[in-house]
C-alpha cells in the first residue's frame, strides 16, 4: 500500500465490500444471508491514464499479485471474484472521448466511459454507436468489449465486435499495445474482445459510428406459437431485412412485455403474496405444463413479436410493409403500440430482480444461441432442463441470417428440506445451471451469447470449444499474460 501512494487507491472496508463481486445472482443469495463481502480484494485502484495502468501491471508482476479490471460491476457471470492478493482496477477515471471523426464516422473513447452518457454525447453530434444493452445505465465501454456485449438494436448495428476498429490495451507483460482490426489477414482484435480481462486491460477503443436515426418504424404481431414467430424472424433476416429490434416473447413473457413498465411498489418484507408465490414456485413443472396448454396460450394472447426499424427517410415504412407481409402469413397484426411501449420501457427489466431476492426467491437469466435448424431443439431442451426446478419463460432476440439468441428468465425457491433457506436456494440454483448448460451443449447450442463466461460457465467452456480450442485459449493466455496476473480464474476452466 505504501508503494501505491502515487495512485488513487483505497482499502476502505466499504470500497472493498462493493468491489468484492459483480452482479452474478448467486452472490445475491450470499448477501441476503448476511455475507456481504465474501471475496474482498486487498485494495481498489483508480488509474487516470493508460501509463498508470501499465505501471500497475508492472507493479503486480513485481509483487506477484493479481489484477481484476472493473467497469461498472453489472456483469452476471462472476467475472469479478477477487482474493486478498488482488487489486481491483476500476477504469472509470479513464472515461474521456478522445476524438469524434465525423467524416470517417468513428469515435475514440476510453474504456471507463459509462454507456448512456457516452451515447448521449454521440447523439448530440447526430451520431450513434447503435449499442444499447439493457445495462447501458450501469455498464462501460470497456465492459462491453470484455464481455462481447450485444445491444438491443443489434439487428441493424451488430454486436460490439462489429463496431471495434482498434483497441488500446495493456497486456499482462505491462506493455501498451494497439491492435487494429484488419478485414484481410490476421487480426488480434477478436482475441481481445470477449477475453474478460484475462489477456489485457482495455484502456481505449476506436469504434465505428452511424448516423442517428431520424425516422423509426414500429410494428408488432401476436403469433400462434413460438415456432411461427421465429420462422417469421428467420425469413425477415434471410430476405435482407435488418430491423434494429426484433424480439419474440413466449406467451407468459408477452404479458410482461405488453405491460412494459416495472412495478413501482416493491414489497421488501415477505407477506401473503410472497408466501403464495413461494408455494407456486415449489411446483414449477406443473405451472409450466399449465402455461404450455393451448387454452393458456390463447388466454395469454399468444407469442408477441415486436419490430423497430431505424432509418433516415420514409423508406423505413417500406421495410415495415415487407416485414408485415412475412409475419402476417400466420400472425395477427397488433399495430405499433406494443413496440412503442417496449421502447419506452426498454431498460425497466434491469430493476425487476432485487425485490424478488428480497422476498426469498432467486431469479436469473441465461442467454444461449444456435443456428435456425437447431433453434427449436435448443429452446425445448433448455426450457425443459430449467423447468424441472424453476419457473421459466423466454424471449428471442439478436437474430442473424443464420441463427438466433434465446434469452431464458427463471425464478425459483428453495427445494423442500431442512437446510438453511439460502443454502437450499443455492443448491437448487446450481443444479439448474448444471442441467441447463448440459442441455444447451447437447442440443448443439452455445453456453453464452453476450453475457460472457466468467467463472459461472467456465467449467463447460472446454465442452463447447473442444480440446484444441481450449489449448488455443491457454496459448493466448501464456503469450499475453505469462505471469498469470490478469483476472485469474475467469473464462478458462
Amino acid at each position: 500500500m505504501e508503494e501505491l501512494r502515487g495512485f488513487v487507491v483505497s482499502s476502505d472496508p466499504a470500497d472493498l465490500a462493493f468491489y468484492s463481486r459483480d452482479l452474478w445472482p448467486r452472490h445475491h443469495m450470499a448477501v441476503r444471508s448476511g455475507n456481504v463481502a465474501t471475496h474482498p480484494p486487498r485494495a481498489v485502484v483508480w488509474p487516470r491514464t493508460t501509463d498508470e495502468v501499465a505501471r500497475l501491471v508492472r507493479f503486480a508482476i513485481q509483487h506477484e499479485i493479481a489484477l481484476v479490471p472493473f467497469g461498472a460491476g453489472s456483469g452476471v457471470c462472476a467475472g469479478v471474484l477477487p482474493t486478498p492478493r488482488t487489486l481491483v482496477v476500476d477504469l472509470k477515471r479513464l472515461s474521456a472521448i478522445r476524438e469524434i471523426d465525423k467524416a470517417k464516422r468513428t469515435v475514440t473513447v476510453e474504456a471507463g466511459a459509462m454507456g448512456l452518457p457516452f451515447e448521449e454525447s454521440l447523439e448530440r453530434e447526430g451520431l450513434t454507436l447503435g449499442h444499447f444493452p439493457s445495462s447501458i445505465l450501469c455498464s462501460t465501454v470497456g465492459g462491453w468489449i470484455a464481455a462481447r456485449s450485444a445491444g438491443q438494436a443489434s439487428g441493424r448495428y451488430g454486436k460490439i465486435e462489429d463496431m471495434v476498429v482498434a483497441l488500446e490495451c495493456v497486456t499482462g507483460r505491462g506493455e501498451v499495445m494497439r491492435f487494429v482490426h484488419r478485414p484481410h489477414g490476421p487480426s488480434l482484435v477478436p482475441a481481445i474482445i470477449g477475453s474478460e480481462g484475462t489477456l489485457a486491460i482495455v484502456t481505449a477503443a476506436k469504434l465505428r459510428l452511424h448516423r442517428a436515426p431520424t425516422v423509426r418504424g414500429f410494428a408488432s404481431w401476436s403469433m400462434p406459437s413460438m415456432k411461427d414467430g421465429w420462422e417469421a424472424m428467420r425469413e425477415m433476416f434471410q430476405s435482407g431485412l435488418r430491423p434494429a429490434v426484433l424480439r419474440l416473447y413466449d406467451p407468459f413473457d408477452s404479458v410482461l412485455a405488453r405491460s412494459g413498465k416495472a412495478r413501482k411498489r416493491s414489497a421488501h418484507a415477505p407477506g401473503r403474496g410472497t408466501a403464495a408465490l413461494r408455494a407456486l414456485l415449489k411446483r414449477p413443472q406443473a405451472i409450466g405444463e399449465l402455461l404450455d396448454s393451448r387454452a393458456a396460450n390463447v388466454a395469454l394472447g399468444g407469442a408477441l413479436l415486436v419490430a423497430i426499424f431505424d432509418g433516415q427517410d420514409e423508406s423505413v415504412w417500406d421495410e415495415v410493409a415487407r416485414a408485415r407481409a412475412i409475419a402476417e402469413r400466420n400472425g395477427k397484426y397488433e399495430g405499433e403500440g406494443p413496440a412503442r411501449k417496449w421502447l419506452i420501457h426498454r431498460y425497466s427489466v434491469s430493476y425487476r430482480q432485487a425485490p424478488l431476492f428480497a422476498q426469498g426467491l432467486f431469479v436469473d437469466t441465461m442467454e444461449v444461441a444456435a443456428t435456425w435448424s437447431r433453434l427449436g431443439a435448443l429452446y425445448d431442451a433448455v426450457r425443459r432442463a430449467i423447468g424441472k426446478r424453476a419457473f421459466v419463460m423466454a424471449h428471442m432476440s439478436h437474430a442473424y441470417p443464420d441463427g438466433c439468441c434465446i434469452y431464458f428468465s427463471f425464478a425459483g425457491v428453495a427445494a423442500p428440506g431442512k437446510g438453511a433457506w439460502d443454502d437450499e436456494c443455492e443448491a437448487r440454483y446450481d443444479a439448474i445451471w448444471k442441467d441447463a448448460l448440459a442441455a444447451a451443449l447437447e442440443a448443439g447450442g452455445t453456453i453464452a451469447h453476450h453475457h460472457g463466461v466468467g467463472r459461472s460457465k467456465a467449467p463447460r467452456l472446454g465442452d463447447e470449444l473442444g480440446a484444441g480450442g481450449l489449448e488455443a485459449q491457454r496459448a493466448l493466455k501464456r503469450a499475453f499474460d505469462p505471469h498469470g496476473i490478469l483476472n485469474p480464474g475467469a473464462l478458462q476452466p
